[in-house]
């Protein structure tokens, strides 16, 4: 295992010894060059990374202390290029293949074209974008955008965490107990969001149960070693946040806060319960090897991929009060006003 640890972690510290910051260095500046890489593990980190990046860096440090947050969600600007942050979430929805399963919410419509065009109003996109928690989706994407062979994505993490264990073979992450797991570069650390601990005897009761639904969220692990592991998540405190974990010399999770039954909620009267890190943490979802995965799809670099330039001239899902034309049959003119059109039902988290 520590072998594995080796192979998969050992371009993330060689890129930070070489740039002679081994401790307590963040790895996203390095890693966000690395999208095309040939190892499914660093493309994945490197995609989350460059998000990051984009968010200006906000980070939860070891002692679960929300240390910097420069943009929120809900903001008309603050990414690092001066664009919209829910903009850039109505982007991870699309561009996904999330975004039409949760049409049927307020706004979802319109995020198909407030993703691909700055000048598109799209404040109904903004409610749902402000709605609903798109963690998930977030991670759908990077692992799209990484082309990571037999991941489903899903509005909810609990579906491919039960893809884990009820379809392993198929499934590209091998669901693993979260306190006794050594982290890797590529791997998916969660916990259950829920007044309820379940820990991992109690999800995998969950799953086994037949249940189709428990609150979740998962974060990528981006860098392990040296003592810390460095995670990335999207929608933690409203933004794409990396958190620092501290590990054992085995890579292990090394005094982790853990929500129990009965804890105290965080106040004033109650400072040291106060830890965002203090979850229920309830699984690693473990990145198979790369020949393993090459069973199941494609492992090569996806091709290029970069942001739609310009909105659609036409639509044929229309928005209501968009003010764009509905695309023409053959023969036929645009009509003025666009429809809306009804749509499908499904959740998120």
């Amino acid at each position: 295992m520590l072998q594995r640890a080796w192979m998969r972690g050992g371009l993330v510290l060689g890129v930070l010894l070489w740039m002679g910051c081994a401790k307590a260095a963040d790895p996203c500046p390095a890693l966000s060059q690395l999208q095309g890489d040939a190892q499914v593990a660093t493309r994945i980190a490197a995609v989350a990374c460059d998000e990051s990046l984009r968010w200006n860096r906000p980070f939860i440090d070891a002692d679960g202390r929300l240390a910097s947050l420069v943009a929120y969600e809900a903001e008309a600007s603050g990414l690092k290029d001066g664009a919209a942050p829910w903009r850039r979430v109505a982007f991870y929805w699309q561009f996904s293949g999330l975004l039409p399963a949760m049409a049927f919410k307020d706004g979802a419509s319109d995020c198909t074209y407030a993703a691909m065009s700055l000048s598109y109003p799209g404040m109904g996109c903004r409610g749902f974008v402000i709605d609903n928690p798109w963690s998930a989706a977030f991670i759908s994407w990077v692992m799209q955008r990484a082309g990571v062979p037999g991941f489903r994505g899903s509005a909810s993490h609990f579906d491919y965490v039960r893809a884990a264990r009820k379809d392993s073979e198929n499934s590209p992450y091998a669901l693993v107990e979260p306190m006794s797991a050594q982290l890797h570069v590529g791997d998916l650390l969660c916990y259950v969001r829920s007044g309820r601990v379940y820990g991992f005897a109690g999800l995998l009761k969950v799953i086994d149960g037949g249940n189709t639904g428990l609150p979740m969220h998962c974060d990528v692990i981006v860098a392990a070693g040296d003592g810390k592991a460095y995670a990335i998540g999207g929608n933690v405190q409203q933004a794409v946040t990396l958190r620092l974990l501290n590990l054992n010399a085995n890579g292990q999770l090394w005094g982790m806060p853990v929500r129990a039954d009965g804890d105290v909620a965080c106040s004033p009267d109650a400072q040291g319960m106060c830890n965002f890190n203090r979850q229920d943490w309830a699984a690693v979802l473990q990145l198979k090897p790369q020949d393993v995965l090459a069973t199941l799809g494609p492992v090569a670099a996806p091709g290029a991929q970069s942001n739609p330039p310009v909105a659609p001239a036409c639509c044929v899902n229309c928005v209501l009060g968009s003010g764009m034309p509905r695309c023409p049959l053959p023969g036929q003119t645009p009509r003025l006003q666009p429809e809306p059109v009804p749509l499908p039902l499904q959740g998120a988290e």
